[in-house]
This record gives structure tokens, sequence and C-alpha cells, in this order.
């Protein structure tokens, strides 16, 4: 127990970590000042109090889960992610690694927990994975759009090329002539255009 007290001392009043311990009938034994700090608006002192009380009740199970397997596996630290009352009705998410503590004779003492806030993080990875989607999305679009570009626009252009160069070849008037001329040219600019558009969209 005396490497726990050590911890809990140097870290008492961390402005980053949050240090908890919890009895084995599942109350705070004891927090930081960080911890009581940032949860005060649940109880001002928190010693005492069931750990529930600070749980968003889905992840109740998540801390019983883990505490477990601390006391089967002593010595070993063990992962959770633990969403807290805000004091606003929303959450904040808290990442925290579990010990199991033991007494003098051996015996389970309670749980150690060092944590931090990380709803900074989960709403970054979040938009993160937002911005993923919408980018799966538009290049889905960009793929159609080539795809129309490239294929069921040009068909009928390149029809269009096709019979002006024809009646270049025929007996035509002038004026005629210089129609099929404009028709021609305007048909070669707008080529140029759609296959610019495809190209930038396959970059």
């Amino acid at each position: 127990m005396k490497h726990f007290e050590e911890t809990k001392a140097l870290l008492h009043n961390s402005v980053l970590f949050y240090i908890i311990t919890a009895s084995m009938d599942g109350n705070y034994s004891y927090v930081n000042e960080n911890y009581s700090r940032e949860f005060s608006h649940i109880n001002n002192s928190l010693v005492g109090q069931p750990c529930y009380i600070t749980m968003h009740p889905d992840d109740m199970n998540t801390c019983v889960e883990v505490s477990a397997k601390c006391f089967e596996n002593p010595g070993k630290l063990f992962l959770a992610t633990i969403r807290k009352h805000d004091g606003r009705g929303g959450y904040v998410y808290t990442q925290w690694e579990y010990k199991a503590m033991f007494d003098d004779q051996n015996n389970p003492a309670g749980i150690f927990c060092l944590g931090y806030n990380i709803t900074k993080y989960v709403a970054e990875e979040l938009q993160l994975q937002n911005s993923r989607v919408e980018n799966e999305k538009n290049l889905v679009k960009i793929e159609k759009m080539i795809f129309q570009q490239s294929h069921l626009i040009r068909a009928p252009l390149s029809n269009i090329m096709g019979l002006t160069d024809i009646l270049d070849k025929t007996l035509m008037d002038s004026n005629t002539s210089n129609i099929c001329d404009m028709i021609s040219e305007s048909a070669n600019q707008l080529d140029d255009v759609i296959k610019s558009i495809v190209n930038i969209g396959r970059m």
C-alpha cells in the first residue's frame, strides 16, 4: 500500500490527472483535488459516497468488470473509459487505469484509479470520423460525375463532332458552311472543357 500512498501524495494537487481509490464496498475512499474540483457539482465531499454517482449508468458495468479483472490479475493495470456527469446535463469522457489494492495481509483492499479527461480527444476523433464519411460520400459523387462526363456526355458530343465533319465534306452554301464550322468549334471547346473536368476529378 505504500507505493499507492506515495502516488496519491505526488499527484494530490495535479491539474491534469485524476487520482481516486474505491473501497471494497464501492465507495470513494480517496479523491485528489483535481477530481474533487471537477465533480464538485455532484457532491462537495465525494469520499464515502458511492462511486456510481459520478458515472453514466451504462458505464457502471464496465467499472465492475474492469475491477474484477484487477483482482483476478494482481499487479496488472487495466484500462477503462468512463463517462462522467458534467453538471450541465451532458457527460465528459475520462480514461482510466485501474489496479487492485491489497492490505498487509494480502487481502483485497480496494481499487486504485489514475485517470484524465479525454473529452476533447473524443470530440476530435468523432469530427475526424464524420469528415471521413463525408469524404467517402464526396468521392462517390466525384466518381459518378467523372463517369457521366467521360461517357454519358462525351458520347453524344462525339456524335455531333462526327456529324459536323461529314457536313463539312458536303456541298453547302457559304452561310451554312460557316454555321457548321461554328458548331464544330463549339463542340471542340466543350470537349476540351469536359476533358479538363475529368482530369481534375482524377487528381
